[in-house]
């Protein structure tokens, strides 16, 4: 690379390096202040710790039962993503292969709910909704809910259908496949970098939900998931606020996230499938 090149590339760089130290600048503050003491915390007057406080850690897993709160989280997690997963792809396939009437309003509606808060505007018809089956003390109430809005993931899903040629569904049938068995033997692996991208927002979002949980969980402390469980950890003994217990929470939560991203990483170049030549 020449001198000119490098120059020219220089102030795309720097902006590239301003803007993931915007970025990455609060989660080092937040993991730093995990390991400060509630005083040194408060007053802000260093940015590294004077004294590591490992202890934080343990306080917070035992003092907010992380793993009765990891457990609830997880399991809402990762049912919400398989059945966002199932869901999302399987309406994508019927409305990019079938042919039928109120398509174009079936994806209108789908789109329309893009709009439409799944928090404060529609919390309180989905609760009584959970009520008449009996699923308000229950995190599968969480998840329904959660699954229903999938609009996000069907439009993304939808998009990487129409990049496999329906040549191949020619070829299934004339092979004795039908219209099941295109979609769970030849669509489905197509798909599965495309839907690793999904399952890992999908996951994320299910992951950070607080207003659901909180709402299903009033009456039910056991089935408060993380991020409910961390807003407890705030108000220590005597109303005490323990801001250094809620932040070394918070990067214990962030773990999760991490793993899931770890393994989803390489879909992020593989988002693009193709399998017919010629």
């Amino acid at each position: 690379m020449n001198l000119s090149r490098l120059f020219a590339r220089l102030p795309a760089w720097l902006l590239l390096l301003a803007v993931s130290a915007l970025m990455l600048f609060p989660i080092v503050v937040a993991f730093l202040g995990s390991f400060k003491s509630n005083l040194e915390l408060t007053t802000g007057a260093t940015f590294f710790p004077e004294s590591w406080q490992f202890r934080n850690y343990v306080q917070a897993w035992t003092q907010a039962d992380f793993a009765s709160f990891t457990f609830n989280s997880v399991f809402v997690a990762v049912f919400v993503t398989v059945g966002t997963l199932l869901v999302s792809a399987m309406a994508a396939y019927a409305v990019d292969r079938v042919p039928f009437k109120g398509k174009k309003l079936f994806i209108f509606m789908q789109s329309f709910t893009l709009f439409i808060s799944i928090g404060a505007v529609v919390l309180r018809p989905q609760f009584d909704l959970m009520v008449n089956i009996g699923l308000q003390k229950s995190l599968w109430g969480v998840i329904i809910i959660l699954i229903s809005a999938h609009a996000t993931a069907f439009f993304m899903v939808i998009g990487f259908f129409r990049g496999i040629p329906k040549d191949l569904d020619e070829a299934a049938l004339i092979d004795g496949c039908n219209f099941y068995s295109i979609f769970w033997r030849i669509i489905l692996p197509l798909l599965r970098p495309a839907l690793a991208v999904v399952a890992l927002f999908t996951f994320r979002g299910a992951w950070n939900e607080y207003i659901l949980p909180l709402v299903f969980s009033m009456s039910r402390p056991d089935m408060q998931t993380l991020p409910v469980g961390l807003a407890s950890l705030r108000y220590g003994a005597g109303a005490a606020v323990e801001n250094q217990l809620m932040l070394a929470g918070a990067c214990i939560s962030i773990l999760p996230l991490l793993i899931v991203y770890l393994f989803a990483n390489r879909s992020f170049m593989q988002v693009t499938v193709g399998s017919v030549k010629g």
